[in-house]
């Protein structure tokens, strides 16, 4: 029996679908810098769009996208590095110390209930000084003899390094004419229906990337700042964490409580720390539910962070990092598929029976 056009065509996508799904499973440390290049130039190209209405040459206006998200990258690498190395030496010191006080204070709790318990501070204090020595000299010995085991990896890595801002280049350039070459592929007849699925995922998709990068560099200012005034040490790089890892619903908030209440209890007590990590988390959190999210994300996306949480786990997991760059595009494609879905099924005489 021969298969009618609509089945040749839906087993056409299901082999595209395969044979993509297959690529970034098989080649996913290959495809790793053109997929960052996508993503990063899905994110950018708007920018360089209205550069380019107000008469700067495209070529000129990609370069200058690219420079400025380059410079901001290296600025928040220059910002929080300096800060964690500067205070290597406290956090060697300090966490024996808190070992200590934890071992006095749980193993009197303990041994009413007939467990003996005991923490080798001696031992993880060893521990600490070989792995957060004074001097770099150490942490420079180990960086090379990672090179020398993973040193296809590492050449792999300097290779995406060097091939991404390239490829984001011209991504950015020809960002119009990849779209279009795209779109040529779709069958004629199905093209309005086609150009209306895809306005409808960018719509979404776009919508939420660019507000929650909006929230994201808030919430960093904000946390940072908060921290400061409680004088956390740490709280630049603490607080530009937690602002970054809230793109994670809850988990990442979740991180950055734990990473603050460890470095505050290291530097200051038990007591302060409690009040300090809940009045500017907190806030922090009433400002992001009440506030940022809905108004600068909104609720009617449709990316709930349950299914946020679920496809960068699900994606995580089974493609890697490649995965998780893919996550939510995937899923925003399913969710306007889905609502499409729903609406041919409620009018539809199956639904009415």
């Amino acid at each position: 029996m021969p298969l009618t056009s609509a089945q040749t065509q839906g087993m056409a996508w299901l082999g595209i679908a395969i044979a993509t799904v297959l690529a970034l499973w098989l080649l996913g440390s290959v495809l790793t810098p053109f997929v960052v290049a996508g993503v990063l130039g899905y994110a950018l190209h708007p920018l360089v769009d209205r550069l380019v209405r107000r008469r700067v040459p495209r070529a000129l206006a990609a370069l200058l996208v690219e420079v400025l998200a380059l410079v901001t990258a290296l600025a928040l690498l220059l910002l929080v590095v300096p800060i964690v190395l500067r205070e290597l030496p406290t956090l060697r010191e300090q966490i024996p110390l808190l070992l200590t006080r934890l071992d006095a204070w749980l193993a009197p709790m303990l041994a009413p209930l007939g467990i003996d318990i005991s923490l080798d501070v001696a031992g993880i204090k060893e521990l600490l000084i070989a792995q957060l020595g004074d001097n770099t000299e150490s942490l420079a010995k180990a960086a090379l003899d990672s090179l020398r085991i993973g040193g296809s990896f590492a050449l792999g890595l300097l290779g995406a390094a060097v091939l991404l801002p390239v490829l984001l280049f011209y991504v950015l350039v020809d960002w119009a004419g990849l779209v279009d070459r795209a779109q040529s592929l779709v069958p004629p007849r199905v093209r309005p229906a086609f150009d209306g699925f895809v306005a409808e995922c960018d719509h979404m998709l776009g919508q939420y990337l660019r507000g929650q990068l909006l929230v994201m560099g808030i919430l960093s200012v904000f946390y940072s700042v908060g921290l400061a005034l409680f004088g956390f040490d740490l709280a630049v790089p603490v607080g530009v964490f937690t602002g970054l890892a809230v793109f994670i619903p809850y988990l990442g908030f979740g991180f950055g409580l734990v990473l603050a209440a460890l470095t505050g209890l290291l530097q200051f007590g038990a007591a302060y720390t409690a009040i300090a990590v809940a009045v500017v988390f907190g806030l922090g959190q009433v400002v992001e539910s009440f506030y940022l999210t809905p108004r600068l994300v909104g609720e009617r996306i449709g990316l709930n962070p349950i299914t946020v949480i679920f496809a960068l786990l699900a994606f995580g997991q089974l493609f890697g990092f490649i995965g998780v760059l893919v996550a939510l595009p995937v899923s925003a494609v399913g969710v306007v598929a889905l609502r499409r879905l729903k609406t041919v099924y409620l009018a539809s005489a199956l639904y009415r029976k």
